[in-house]
C-alpha cells in the first residue's frame, strides 16, 4: 500500500522514554493521589489498555490532564537523558525519501518532541501536532488530514499504544504498529492493526513511493485497412462528393448517394 501522508506518535514509536516515565511515576502517583505500580506490576500495567489503565492505578478522567501537565514540565527537565531508538533517524529519512508528508502527533509538547528528535530530524517533519489529550488523537489526526488535504485512506499512523489504534480507526486511517514501546507486543498484535513493525527498519521498506503518476504509453491510432488500394487519378481534384465513389469503390461496396434537399426562395 502507498500513503501520502505519515503521521507518527513519538513517545514509545521513536523515543526510548518507558526507562524515563517508569522512574518518575510513583513520585508522580504520590502527588496526584493515585496507585503507585510495584516493580512486578510493570507487565501487567504494560499489557492494558488506557481506560484499563486508568481503572488499575485509580485515576479519575477530570485527573488525566492535570497529570499530563505535570508529566510533560517533568519531561523538560530530563530531556537530555531520553533517547531516540536505534536507527529511528535513518527510518525517518528513509521514509521522507520516499515522497510522503512526514507529520508528528504526540501528547507531549512540541518543544520537548523537538528537543528529543534534535534540530536535524525534527526538520524532515512538515507539521507537529502536539499536546493531544489521552483520548484526543483522533480529532489530532482528522486536523492533520485537513491541512495537508489528503484523504484517511491516503494516510497512515504508526504508533505503540492501543489508543493510537483506536483513533486512527476512528478517522478511518490505516494504523501500523510498533513493538517495541510501551504496549505489550501481543496486545498491540491483536488490536488489528493493518501492519506491525518488529524491528525499526521494517517501516521504510513497508512505505512505497506513494501515488507515483504514472504516465500511460501513447495508443497508436486505429487505421482500418481496405482490401483494395485506394488510387486516385493524377490531375483529378478530390473533393467529398468525387472521391467517395472512388472509395466506395475500391472496398467492393456500391456507393449510394445522398440526396441533397435544395431550398426554395420566396419570392
Amino acid at each position: 500500500m502507498t500513503y501520502r501522508l505519515v503521521v507518527f506518535d513519538v513517545d514509545g514509536t521513536l523515543a526510548d522514554s518507558f526507562p524515563w516515565f517508569s522512574a518518575v511515576f510513583n513520585d508522580v502517583a504520590d502527588r496526584f493521589g493515585i496507585r503507585r505500580v510495584a516493580p512486578d506490576e510493570v507487565a501487567a500495567m504494560r499489557r492494558c489498555g488506557p481506560r484499563e489503565l486508568l481503572a488499575m492505578l485509580g485515576v479519575a478522567r477530570w485527573k488525566v490532564p492535570m497529570i499530563a501537565r505535570h508529566m510533560r514540565a517533568l519531561k523538560t527537565e530530563a530531556i537530555a537523558t531520553i533517547p531516540l531508538f536505534p536507527d529511528a533517524g535513518k527510518m525517518l529519512a528513509a521514509v521522507a525519501a520516499r515522497g510522503p508528508v512526514l507529520t508528528v502527533v504526540s501528547s507531549d509538547t512540541e518543544a520537548n518532541v523537538r528537543a528529543m528528535l534534535g534540530p536535524e530530524k525534527a526538520a524532515l517533519v512538515r507539521h507537529f501536532a502536539c499536546s493531544a489529550g489521552m483520548f484526543g488523537k483522533a480529532r489530532k489526526f482528522r486536523a492533520v488530514l485537513r491541512r495537508f488535504g489528503v484523504r484517511p485512506h491516503e494516510a497512515i499512523a504508526i504508533g505503540d499504544e492501543v489508543r493510537d489504534a483506536e483513533a486512527a480507526r476512528a478517522v478511518g486511517m490505516a494504523f501500523g504498529a510498533v513493538t517495541w514501546g510501551y504496549t505489550d507486543a501481543a496486545v498491540m498484535r491483536a488490536c488489528g492493526p493493518d501492519l506491525v513493525f518488529e524491528r525499526m527498519d521494517e517501516i521504510a521498506s513497508a512505505l512505497t513511493p506513494p501515488f507515483e503518476r504514472r504516465r500511460r504509453p501513447p495508443v497508436a491510432p486505429t487505421i482500418v485497412p481496405t482490401s483494395t488500394p485506394v488510387s486516385v487519378p493524377a490531375g483529378v481534384p478530390m473533393s467529398a462528393p468525387r472521391i467517395a465513389p472512388v472509395i466506395a469503390a475500391a472496398r467492393g461496396r456500391p456507393f449510394r448517394p445522398v440526396p441533397v434537399r435544395r431550398s426554395h426562395s420566396v419570392r
